[in-house]
């Protein structure tokens, strides 16, 4: 079986509690469907719905899901599109909406995605690249003709990068004296070219992990998605159903954190737990990738269990 360990997969266990109460589990992130094994595994009225725009990744997955036949569909679709797509296959009353955010590792590990700084390939970075209808840029063309301005704002909001503006111009004046960007390795190169030695030294990290962040976030409009898709996720839950949020940088955690927030003042729900839950340094050791994951939790309410809910979420 194509596989990867799926993070925090014992939280997200724990989260479901009680386990025969799910039956629909929405899983917005599929992937390999590692969460959503689990989940068939131990929840035994469960059926998945997952969604995944990566058609080598649904190959895989449906082969992963194969001997739970039946209790499982794969969309061909963005997460965004949650909404309407409930209401047209009547999927409204989710237990559960779970989003694992990030790159998965069948996408990083091929380098003719273009998603990975350590392995040289063509810059193209988009996640649904089999989509002939798909008209967003790549992240070779955003490279090659963007300005310094718009290079500047995405590495700094969508990277958190604090040079981006150094970063931008480098690019620019890489482009000024005749050059083109193609590859992953040469952008790499380039960034190590612009940033000087002691500079990156100190980033605790490598030169080109932010700004391959940031050009994977803009050619997919991945925070408009999101932003998108956690609306759709309140709206098909079900009446003390749960939105299981994973997310791996901070501007993912901060929209999240918002949005739940948000809910919680307007009486929709309560958060459940109350605090943030991180990996355990156990599960770190046997799985790096889940070193920066934070997962939160969204409970909502029925109009019945609102007041004994919204008690429950006042301090005492």
């Amino acid at each position: 079986m194509n596989s990867h360990v799926p993070v925090m997969v014992n939280e997200v266990l724990t989260a479901l509690q009680p386990c025969d109460t799910v039956e629909v589990f929405l899983d917005m992130t599929l992937g390999l469907a590692g969460h959503s094994i689990q989940v068939l595994k131990t929840c035994k009225n469960a059926k998945i719905i997952g969604f995944d725009q990566d058609c080598y990744a649904r190959t895989i997955a449906e082969k992963n899901l194969s001997p739970y036949k039946g209790r499982f569909e794969i969309v061909a679709d963005n997460f965004r599109n949650v909404e309407k797509l409930a209401d047209r296959e009547n999927w409204n009353g989710a237990s559960i909406v779970f989003f694992d955010l990030g790159v998965s590792n069948i996408q990083l590990t091929n380098a003719e995605r273009g998603f990975s700084f350590q392995n040289d390939g063509p810059l193209s970075m988009k996640m649904n690249e089999e989509d002939s209808s798909n008209s967003s840029l790549s992240a070779e063309e955003i490279l090659n003709t963007w300005s310094i301005r718009d290079l500047t704002r995405i590495f700094k909001i969508y990277g958190e990068d604090p040079h981006s503006y150094r970063i931008a111009k480098g690019i620019v004046r890489y482009r000024e004296n005749g050059g083109v960007l193609k590859t992953t390795g040469e952008l790499v190169e380039l960034l190590r070219n612009i940033l000087p030695a002691p500079v990156q030294r100190k980033m605790g990290g490598h030169p080109a992990r932010k700004i391959f962040q940031a050009l994977r976030i803009a050619v997919n409009d991945e925070i408009n998605a999101l932003d998108e898709a956690l609306d759709g996720a309140l709206k098909v839950l079900a009446p003390e159903g749960k939105i299981i949020v994973i997310s791996y940088h901070s501007l993912e955690d901060r929209m999240v954190k918002h949005r739940f927030k948000k809910w919680e003042e307007e009486y929709l729900g309560i958060l459940d737990p109350r605090r943030i839950l991180k990996p355990t340094k156990d599960e770190i050791e046997v799985n790096n990738k889940s070193r920066s994951a934070k997962m939160r939790v969204f409970k909502r309410i029925t109009e019945e269990g609102g007041v004994l809910n919204v008690l429950q979420r006042m301090p005492t």
